[in-house]
């Protein structure tokens, strides 16, 4: 099966399987959005919303949130791991979004690639999820295994993975790529183990790497030379 025809039926089946796609993250606006995305990095959707409600309660939005201090926010933050990166990210966002776009959070990637701690990731998700607008495919960890399992690319690098998608699904569906393929990661598709026997992609999925331990071979000791039993004791 050619790579296109894989992703095309990939998609389908994606689609049934998530008839419904919106994000997991609780977000009522753009800027709400680009904090939960950030506070979900290593960390899971269901703390990111645990934590979310209280910190918008108490800086409602970046103006807001410009004032704060670094150990306030931190304090609020915690559970979410990686604390303080993420406060000086988010602080740094808070100021430049109330500074720089009066208040707005950007519309474009070259802008919103400009705030700290936003990333190509970031930046789709927001674009996507608070404008429906497809730039690009955000690429973690689960988007970047799934791919090479799939076939899709042969890439380890998040933005050349984003181009070999682009390349193979259609621009209008980017945004629910995105999502399904995490989802699909969490649900069935797990890094150290896979669950292929119940998975409706068998069909059509190479399996690429799966059931491999890299390094493996690197690490197997060499085997002793046999020893010859010609001529009496070894």
């Amino acid at each position: 099966m050619q790579t296109a025809d894989r992703a095309a039926r990939v998609l389908e089946l994606l689609r049934l399987r998530y008839p419904t796609r919106d994000t997991h993250l609780v977000a009522r606006n753009a800027w709400e959005l680009l904090v939960a995305t950030v506070l979900a990095a290593q960390c899971t959707d269901v703390r990111v919303n645990q934590v979310t409600p209280g910190l918008f309660r108490r800086w409602p939005g970046p103006a807001e949130l410009a004032r704060a201090t670094q150990e306030e926010l931190e304090e609020v933050i915690r559970s979410t791991g990686f604390y303080h990166n993420k406060a000086t990210n988010l602080l740094g966002a808070a100021r430049r979004v109330t500074e720089a776009h009066g208040g707005e959070v950007p519309r474009t990637m070259a802008e919103l690639v400009q705030l700290p701690g936003v990333a190509r990731k970031t930046a789709n998700v927001v674009l996507w999820g608070a404008y429906g607008i497809n730039e690009g495919i955000a690429v973690d960890t689960h988007v970047k295994r799934i791919s090479f399992r799939m076939g899709f690319t042969e890439s380890t690098d998040p933005v050349r993975i984003e181009r070999d998608l682009m390349a193979l699904f259609p621009r209008d569906a980017w945004g629910d790529v995105n999502h399904m393929l995490v989802w699909f990661g969490r649900h069935v598709c797990d890094a150290r183990a896979p669950r292929c026997g119940e998975c409706e992609m068998i069909e059509v999925c190479p399996r690429h790497g799966v059931g491999e331990k890299p390094g493996a071979a690197a690490r197997a000791p060499a085997k002793a030379p046999a020893k010859s039993r010609r001529g009496g004791k070894p």
